[in-house]
């Protein structure tokens, strides 16, 4: 084959100089010669004999359209071919374009030499007076393709400043619009310090607010935000008056008619850091205050002048967080993070104004209002009055995670100042754990904090509670109901609490405790280890009373230092661990600690394995890693995963374990001195097909995971768009792009959410995506920045440090088979009747069953969970699903599974009317349904035909009655 395409490449070349030397290239030859240009298999000799070519057309030709070609080859030239990049780029630097007259064929080499440095990772330099020089041609596109780009040409500060102001006043918008985008790049160098000339940028950029188009408006905001901050800084004397004006200036455009105006006017408030207390107090009022007339700032405005700047400032937050659109609002939430910072009673003001944003519909301003309030609570700005108790705790209700996770933030951190609403906040996480219990970890871990921070209430709670912790008269222990169980967590929480002694908690307690040891050790992961918990609550239920200082603690010592110094007590942990803890302990205790993590430390055995071949992935041996991995899937397949909270850790294990391998397969193609194998490796869209959908089974299939977790799962999704997007050919770009984008944003929420620190590859991808975000000139569509994100990528092992719940489906249809199918009318519904049992699915999910006939054709049947009893963990019913498109023939098969809807998806689909909105997991595998239909036919030979036909008649009917109202309930399920 090699040899066939090079004999063919060899045929065009030698026809290609035929025509070449009887006459100058056309465009016909020069798209003839494109082919072979981007073909990979093309010679080297004819690859050269191409460029010489072109190089020598760039000399000769003066055709413009010959020229524009040439020009746009030689580019695809140093592209596809890397080693062509400085030959390319020295021929088009030796021709006379940049000092023609066609100042667009100039513009057209300056991008074919731009393009060169960015993939070098160099600049092309250019004098002056030649660059400004072309911005002064009269072609639109070329003024504004120059503007757009001088940074990457090593034009001199000040030239830009004095281009960027004058082509402010360009008679075309979309040239305004770049030149103040260069004005606020030039500001961020920091290379301007003239205050004249600063002072002079940011009138200028006043002057475009008003501009009639929306573009021009929306660039505007942000230069005169840009330089406006450096007129504050660069008059420390002023700096008051100087911050007040600029904020003036931007709430004037918080009510400005284009909705992207209203957005970058929001969020550049944000970023002012000293405004008068005055003036930020007018913005929570739409009557004008009568105080503001007393500002320092604006007082020494004319009247007139004042009643504009009033009336711009009066309650333009109030209107902010009351846009229709759900952009702004999220942006003014965001903004108000900063401003609180300045007063203590705009902030209280501010507080009143959230909580009502906390019924908003959208999600991201519920979710934003939630982190303004827990900036303020982190500052010690949060002063949650009683008449908010009830608003705020109702987002521990909300169907969100993410919402749900920020609140429970919000209460770990905050300080209560009355019992009432700390008996509130108890109340509403219980409420919480007890319709969301996989949200416990969390939960568990906010009691603990919200026991350490008022202990004093905490034992006023316990003591009001104690007979639901304590044993029943039968002796029966409850302590795995969800309300117990959180409030054992909170009692052990308070004897660390600074101003709390253990004495009001009784000891036995502490040992009821120890029957939820697993539970509560993965809660407090970032506290305690499972040892020095164990040590804890140990000694503790031993004591008759105790306080910090018989831990040898001084009062200001935290309980990370009461862990650490309990794990050195080696002779407690000994004996508690041996003999005298079991010997003290239940029955259950025994078993919890009999079977705890034995399997889960087996499991990430495997997967440090996983991690340790990963080397071996990156260097092309994916034979040797695929065999390894086929060895570990063999060893999962020996576990027992019947035993309570193995089952989600085992499936998890084999799932990641096909997403390494697919993985692994993908990697191959993306190795530059390697081949992919041709046989059993399938093509990379198939292979990419088949990771996309092992990875969405595996994000929807398992709940349970924590926030570091979930972020490595969504890093796996992310490269796997990142290597959709390095791929030419690419035919979904933009939905990649738009997934890209939207996975990225999910990560940033939980990073805000968590703890820890973004990995360098999603440090990357944030940074190229906020390139694309503010790039018109094609960013998004080069595949070599998205092919640099993959050297980025680090494997880290996944570690189980809880249980995983696995959502799983069994389908089964009772007395069918071949043998035995169901009867039905052609072209009548008919009534397929199911056995189902569901495991750890919650009321949030949505379950369609698809049901597929011999020709494709499919059906989907909504499942109304709400209308089938059972508990999330197991609900089993039977239900008929109604199939409507019955053909007319003498029997069929029906291919009948469970989906869910993968709820994460941004994007729904449109390609199934009346189902789905999203993509679907399945829950199970397809099963089939045979059906035959009703044979009128035979005739009993001692029965006449018409009573024949009489009875087969009512039977008929009879049948077709029974199953309508067999499914009649459930039809209407069916969408």
């Amino acid at each position: 084959m090699e040899d066939q395409a090079r004999s063919s490449c060899e045929q065009a070349t030698s026809c290609l100089s035929a025509n070449l030397a009887e006459e100058p290239l056309s465009p016909k030859i020069l798209a003839s010669l494109r082919s072979l240009v981007v073909t990979p298999s093309t010679p080297d000799p004819t690859i050269s004999s191409i460029f010489e070519t072109l190089s020598r057309s760039l000399q000769l030709s003066r055709d413009p359209i010959v020229l524009h070609y040439t020009l746009k080859l030689l580019s695809d030239l140093a592209f596809h071919r890397p080693s062509l990049s400085q030959p390319v780029s020295d021929s088009v630097r030796s021709h006379s374009l940049l000092s023609s007259e066609s100042t667009r064929l100039a513009v057209e080499s300056l991008d074919v030499l731009a393009s060169i440095s960015d993939r070098a990772g160099s600049s092309v330099e250019l004098d002056d007076r030649s660059f400004v020089s072309l911005c002064f041609c009269p072609s639109v596109s070329v003024r504004a393709w120059l503007l757009r780009n001088a940074e990457r040409f090593h034009i001199g500060p000040h030239v830009l400043v004095t281009l960027f102001f004058g082509f402010t006043k360009d008679p075309y918008p979309y040239v305004r619009k770049i030149a103040l985008d260069g004005l606020v790049g030039l500001s961020k160098t920091g290379v301007i310090e003239d205050s004249g000339m600063i002072q002079g940028c940011y009138s200028r950029a006043v002057h475009l607010l008003q501009d009639m188009e929306d573009c021009v408006r929306s660039a505007a905001v942000r230069t005169v935000s840009a330089w406006g901050l450096m007129l504050i800084a660069s008059n420390p004397e002023r700096k008051l008056y100087w911050s007040d004006d600029l904020f003036v200036k931007l709430c004037s455009m918080g009510r400005d008619m284009s909705m992207e105006v209203r957005v970058e006017a929001f969020d550049s408030l944000g970023k002012i850091e000293n405004v008068s207390e005055d003036v930020l107090l007018q913005t929570l009022s739409k009557r004008v205050l009568g105080i503001t007339k007393e500002m320092g700032s604006l007082g020494q405005c004319p009247a007139e002048e004042f009643e504009i700047s009033a009336s711009s400032v009066a309650g333009v937050f109030v209107h902010g967080l009351e846009d229709e659109f759900f952009e702004v609002r999220k942006s003014a939430c965001h903004s108000l993070r900063t401003l609180t910072m300045m007063s203590a009673e705009f902030s209280g003001k501010v507080l009143n104004l959230l909580m009502d944003v906390l019924n908003d519909d959208s999600v991201v301003v519920r979710l934003e209002a939630l982190q303004t309030m827990l900036h303020m609570t982190t500052h010690g700005l949060l002063k949650v009055q009683g008449t908010h108790m009830h608003m705020f705790l109702g987002t521990l209700m909300d169907s969100s995670t993410s919402i749900r996770s920020a609140s429970r933030k919000i209460l770990k951190l905050v300080k209560l100042s009355s019992m009432e609403s700390f008996r509130l906040s108890v109340g509403g996480l219980i409420e919480n754990l007890e319709r969301h219990p996989q949200d416990e970890p969390e939960i568990f871990c906010v009691m603990f904090h919200m026991g350490r921070n008022h202990g004093k209430f905490v034992v006023s709670i316990i003591n009001e509670m104690s007979e639901e912790i304590e044993p029943t008269s039968e002796g029966k222990l409850d302590f795995d109901r969800e309300r117990v169980a959180a409030l054992l967590v909170l009692a052990i929480s308070a004897p660390l609490s600074q101003k709390q002694n253990a004495f009001g908690i009784p000891p036995r307690i502490f040992s009821y405790a120890v029957t939820l040891l697993g539970r509560i050790s993965v809660a407090l992961t970032d506290v305690v280890d499972q040892d020095a918990l164990l040590a804890y609550l140990f000694q503790s239920s031993r004591s008759t009373g105790f306080s910090a200082s018989d831990f040898n603690f001084e009062a200001n010592n935290t309980v990370e230092t009461l862990f650490q110094k309990q794990k050195g007590a080696s002779n407690i942990l000994q004996s508690w661990a041996t003999t005298e803890a079991l010997e003290v302990a239940s029955p259950l205790v025994r078993s919890q600690l009999g079977v705890h993590n034995e399997l889960m430390k087996s499991m990430n055995l495997i997967l440090e394995k996983v991690k340790d071949i990963w080397l071996l992935m990156q260097s092309g041996f994916a034979k040797e890693v695929l065999g390894s991995l086929r060895s570990f899937k063999e060893e999962v397949a020996t576990f027992n995963s019947e035993s309570v909270g193995s089952v989600g850790v085992v499936a998890f294990t084999m799932q990641y374990l096909r997403i390494m391998k697919q993985l692994a397969k993908v990697w191959e193609h993306f190795l530059p001195a390697r081949n992919p194998r041709s046989s059993g490796m399938g093509g990379l869209d198939v292979i990419l097909g088949k990771l996309d959908m092992r990875l969405r089974e595996l994000r929807s299939r398992f709940t349970g995971f924590s926030l570091e977790q979930e972020v490595q799962i969504l890093e796996l999704i992310l490269l796997t768009c990142i290597f959709r997007l390095c791929k030419v050919d690419i035919c979904c770009h933009l939905a990649t792009l738009e997934k890209l984008s939207a996975t990225m944003s999910r990560v940033e929420s939980i990073l805000i959410l968590g703890s820890f620190e973004p990995s360098n590859f999603v440090s990357e991808v944030g940074q190229l995506l906020c390139r694309i975000g503010s790039s018109s000139s094609g960013v998004s569509c080069n595949p070599f920045l998205f092919k640099d994100l993959v050297q980025y990528f680090s494997h880290k092992q996944f570690v189980f440090c809880g249980r995983l719940d696995h959502i799983v489906a069994e389908l089964v249809f009772p007395n069918n088979d071949s043998e035995n199918p169901l009867r039905f009318v052609p072209c009548l519904p008919v009534g397929i009747p199911c056995e189902i049992v569901l495991h750890n699915v919650s009321s949030e999910n949505k379950l369609w069953l698809r049901m597929t006939m011999d020709d494709e054709s499919t059906q989907f049947v909504f499942l109304d969970l709400n209308l089938f009893g059972g508990s999330e963990e197991v609900r089993n019913f039977t239900y008929v699903a109604p199939f409507y498109r019955t053909p007319n023939a003498a029997s069929f098969t029906l291919r009948i599974c469970i989906g869910m809807e993968c709820l994460f998806e941004d994007f729904l689909s449109s390609k199934r009317y009346g189902g789905p909105k999203r993509e679907l997991t399945y829950l199970c595998q397809e099963r089939k349904v045979h059906l035959s239909m009703m044979n009128l036919c035979r005739v009993d030979r001692f029965s006449s035909r018409n009573h024949f036909q009489r009875n087969k008649t009512e039977e008929l009917v009879a049948a077709v009655a029974k199953s309508i109202d067999s499914f009649a309930e459930s039809g209407k399920n069916v969408l």
